[in-house]
């Protein structure tokens, strides 16, 4: 099965791929993870990745469609999520021509959607583990007393320099005006589930299990 989670930055887009990719074995496909790693792989993708990077010039849509490719073709997984791509209405008509040309499809696409303000409210409270990404709130789930990540027992807790209220309020206008077109292309195609990203994490996957059965 291969899905698009769309959702505004902090909406838990990465807590809930995070556990599709442990209870499914699916793959999560993150464009600036892929492109990180094609940088160093030594391929002839990834010569072209770290010239394009070297320049400072802009990754082209059919770079990010060949990595994509490598992946979908080398990597064996029960499914991939897509994290990051597609953002625009081209983009889209890409990816969903690579799948059918390998012989895939696109699943679904679940829409985590949230309450501006109290999403704003939940980031500027959230840190996480430098060590293995483990995220805490300071109002729903703390740093342990001990000052030890829970799930890795290291002690390197971070916040995101652009977690603050101005900046977050900027990020959500970029989205919203870069996905809405997404949003209405999916639904017109019948794929869309729209969600309540902003629920207990227990309570947004058993919605996005719901929506992909």
């Amino acid at each position: 099965m291969n899905i698009i989670l769309l959702g505004p930055p902090g909406a838990g887009k990465g807590t809930q791929a995070r556990i599709l990719v442990e209870e499914h074995g699916m793959v999560q496909l993150s464009t600036g993870d892929m492109l990180r790693a094609a940088k160093e792989s030594g391929t002839e993708m990834g010569d072209i990745v770290a010239d394009v990077m070297a320049r400072g010039a802009l990754v082209t849509d059919d770079i990010v469609i060949g990595l994509i490719r490598e992946q979908l073709n080398t990597v064996n997984a029960n499914g991939f999520i897509f994290d990051g791509f597609p953002r625009t209405l081209a983009q889209a008509d890409a990816l969903t021509n690579l799948l059918a040309a390998e012989g895939e499809s696109l699943d679904a696409v679940v829409e985590m959607e949230v309450d501006d303000d109290a999403l704003v409210a939940r980031i500027t409270a959230r840190s996480t583990c430098g060590d293995c990404g483990e995220v805490y709130n300071d109002n729903t789930k703390p740093q342990p007393a001990d000052g030890k990540c829970s799930n890795c027992g290291a002690s390197d807790f971070r916040r995101r320099a652009d977690d603050n209220e101005e900046s977050l309020r900027t990020r959500l206008m970029e989205y919203y005006k870069k996905t809405s077109p997404l949003i209405g292309y999916y639904y017109a195609k019948g794929m869309l589930t729209k969600i309540n990203g902003l629920g207990e994490i227990a309570t947004v996957k058993a919605a996005i299990d719901k929506a992909l059965s």
